[in-house]
Protein backbone atom coordinates (compact mmCIF):
# COMPACT_ATOMS: atom_id res chain seq x y z
CA UNK A 1 0.00 0.00 0.00
CA UNK A 2 1.32 3.11 -1.14
CA UNK A 3 -0.95 5.75 -1.43
CA UNK A 4 -3.64 6.53 1.38
CA UNK A 5 -6.05 9.03 1.35
CA UNK A 6 -7.12 10.84 4.41
CA UNK A 7 -10.57 12.20 4.64
CA UNK A 8 -11.02 15.49 6.78
CA UNK A 9 -13.92 17.84 7.37
CA UNK A 10 -14.12 20.53 10.08
CA UNK A 11 -14.86 18.27 13.01
CA UNK A 12 -12.16 19.09 15.51
CA UNK A 13 -11.91 14.93 16.11
CA UNK A 14 -10.45 15.30 12.49
CA UNK A 15 -7.20 15.90 13.86
CA UNK A 16 -7.71 12.39 15.66
CA UNK A 17 -8.39 11.20 12.19
CA UNK A 18 -5.40 12.54 10.28
CA UNK A 19 -3.35 11.50 13.60
CA UNK A 20 -3.95 7.80 13.39
CA UNK A 21 -3.91 7.95 9.59
CA UNK A 22 -0.73 9.55 8.90
CA UNK A 23 1.03 7.00 11.90
CA UNK A 24 -0.36 4.21 9.12
CA UNK A 25 0.99 5.99 6.84
CA UNK A 26 4.45 6.19 8.32
CA UNK A 27 4.28 2.72 8.97
CA UNK A 28 4.20 1.68 5.01
CA UNK A 29 5.95 4.45 3.86
CA UNK A 30 3.19 5.58 2.23
CA UNK A 31 2.41 8.94 0.44
CA UNK A 32 -0.57 10.93 1.78
CA UNK A 33 -3.80 12.85 0.53
CA UNK A 34 -5.54 14.40 2.32
CA UNK A 35 -9.27 15.28 1.22
CA UNK A 36 -11.55 17.45 2.04
CA UNK A 37 -15.17 17.87 0.26
CA UNK A 38 -17.15 20.84 0.24
CA UNK A 39 -21.11 19.72 0.19
CA UNK A 40 -22.62 21.53 -2.86
CA UNK A 41 -22.00 24.83 -3.27
CA UNK A 42 -25.39 25.64 -4.24
CA UNK A 43 -27.03 25.05 -0.59
CA UNK A 44 -24.23 27.61 0.86
CA UNK A 45 -25.49 30.37 -1.65
CA UNK A 46 -29.21 29.31 -2.09
CA UNK A 47 -31.33 32.18 -3.78
CA UNK A 48 -34.84 31.52 -3.60
CA UNK A 49 -38.12 33.25 -4.63
CA UNK A 50 -40.70 33.94 -1.70
CA UNK A 51 -42.20 30.23 -0.81
CA UNK A 52 -45.28 29.52 1.36
CA UNK A 53 -45.16 33.08 2.50
CA UNK A 54 -41.24 32.72 3.30
CA UNK A 55 -39.23 35.50 2.20
CA UNK A 56 -35.94 33.89 4.16
CA UNK A 57 -34.30 33.70 1.40
CA UNK A 58 -35.88 36.59 -0.80
CA UNK A 59 -32.36 38.28 -0.06
CA UNK A 60 -28.98 39.71 -1.77
CA UNK A 61 -26.62 36.52 -2.15
CA UNK A 62 -23.10 37.27 -2.35
CA UNK A 63 -21.63 35.62 -5.29
CA UNK A 64 -18.59 35.74 -3.86
CA UNK A 65 -19.50 32.89 -1.05
CA UNK A 66 -17.78 30.51 -3.18
CA UNK A 67 -14.17 31.78 -3.36
CA UNK A 68 -14.33 32.30 0.47
CA UNK A 69 -15.47 28.67 0.86
CA UNK A 70 -12.74 27.33 -1.43
CA UNK A 71 -10.21 30.04 0.47
CA UNK A 72 -11.04 28.61 4.16
CA UNK A 73 -11.13 25.01 2.86
CA UNK A 74 -7.52 25.13 0.96
CA UNK A 75 -6.06 26.75 4.23
CA UNK A 76 -7.37 24.34 6.57
CA UNK A 77 -6.25 21.71 4.19
CA UNK A 78 -2.71 23.65 4.47
CA UNK A 79 -2.75 23.98 8.31
CA UNK A 80 -3.79 20.05 8.74
CA UNK A 81 -1.10 19.35 6.48
CA UNK A 82 1.69 21.43 8.28
CA UNK A 83 0.26 20.19 11.41
CA UNK A 84 1.54 16.60 10.40
CA UNK A 85 4.85 18.02 9.11
CA UNK A 86 5.90 14.79 7.61
CA UNK A 87 6.12 14.02 3.53
CA UNK A 88 4.72 13.18 0.84
CA UNK A 89 1.91 14.81 1.64
CA UNK A 90 -0.50 16.68 -0.53
CA UNK A 91 -3.84 17.92 -0.61
CA UNK A 92 -7.04 17.92 -2.46
CA UNK A 93 -10.33 19.89 -2.22
CA UNK A 94 -13.37 18.81 -4.16
CA UNK A 95 -16.64 19.82 -4.48
CA UNK A 96 -19.98 18.05 -4.26
CA UNK A 97 -21.62 14.70 -2.71
CA UNK A 98 -19.00 13.67 0.23
CA UNK A 99 -18.92 10.09 -0.14
CA UNK A 100 -19.30 10.42 -3.90
CA UNK A 101 -17.06 12.44 -3.96
CA UNK A 102 -14.49 10.21 -1.92
CA UNK A 103 -14.82 7.23 -4.01
CA UNK A 104 -14.25 8.88 -7.19
CA UNK A 105 -11.07 10.85 -5.88
CA UNK A 106 -9.68 7.72 -4.51
CA UNK A 107 -9.79 6.05 -8.06
CA UNK A 108 -8.48 8.73 -9.73
CA UNK A 109 -5.44 9.22 -7.51
CA UNK A 110 -5.35 4.99 -7.41
CA UNK A 111 -5.97 5.28 -2.98
CA UNK A 112 -5.21 2.15 -1.89
CA UNK A 113 -6.66 2.90 1.34
CA UNK A 114 -8.54 5.08 2.98
CA UNK A 115 -8.80 6.89 6.52
CA UNK A 116 -11.64 8.29 7.43
CA UNK A 117 -13.34 9.42 10.71
CA UNK A 118 -16.92 7.63 12.08
CA UNK A 119 -19.35 10.02 14.30
CA UNK A 120 -21.07 8.89 17.01
CA UNK A 121 -24.58 9.40 15.72
CA UNK A 122 -28.14 7.82 16.93
CA UNK A 123 -29.57 4.78 15.69
CA UNK A 124 -32.26 6.45 13.95
CA UNK A 125 -29.95 9.20 11.98
CA UNK A 126 -28.16 6.48 11.22
CA UNK A 127 -30.98 4.72 9.90
CA UNK A 128 -32.90 7.26 8.02
CA UNK A 129 -30.38 9.65 7.02
CA UNK A 130 -27.06 6.79 6.67
CA UNK A 131 -23.35 7.92 7.29
CA UNK A 132 -20.64 8.74 4.91
CA UNK A 133 -18.79 6.29 5.80
CA UNK A 134 -21.47 3.29 5.29
CA UNK A 135 -22.07 4.92 1.72
CA UNK A 136 -18.04 4.64 0.87
CA UNK A 137 -17.79 1.29 2.79
CA UNK A 138 -21.08 -0.18 0.69
CA UNK A 139 -19.21 0.92 -2.50
CA UNK A 140 -15.39 1.11 -2.18
CA UNK A 141 -13.18 -1.13 -4.11
CA UNK A 142 -10.13 -0.14 -1.75
CA UNK A 143 -9.79 -0.44 2.29
CA UNK A 144 -11.03 1.38 4.51
CA UNK A 145 -9.74 2.61 7.74
CA UNK A 146 -12.00 3.90 9.78
CA UNK A 147 -11.22 5.91 13.18
CA UNK A 148 -13.58 5.89 15.59
CA UNK A 149 -13.92 9.87 16.85
CA UNK A 150 -16.85 9.04 19.93
CA UNK A 151 -16.40 10.84 22.84
CA UNK A 152 -15.98 7.57 24.30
Amino acid sequence: MKKVIITVDYNPNSEKVVNKGYELAKMMNAEVCLLHVLSEMRYYGIEYQPFMGYEGYAFPVDYNIQEEFVKVAEDYLQQAKRHIGGENISTKLVEGDTANEILKYSNEWGADLIVMGTHSHGTLERIFLGTVASSVLEKTKVPVYLVPTGEK
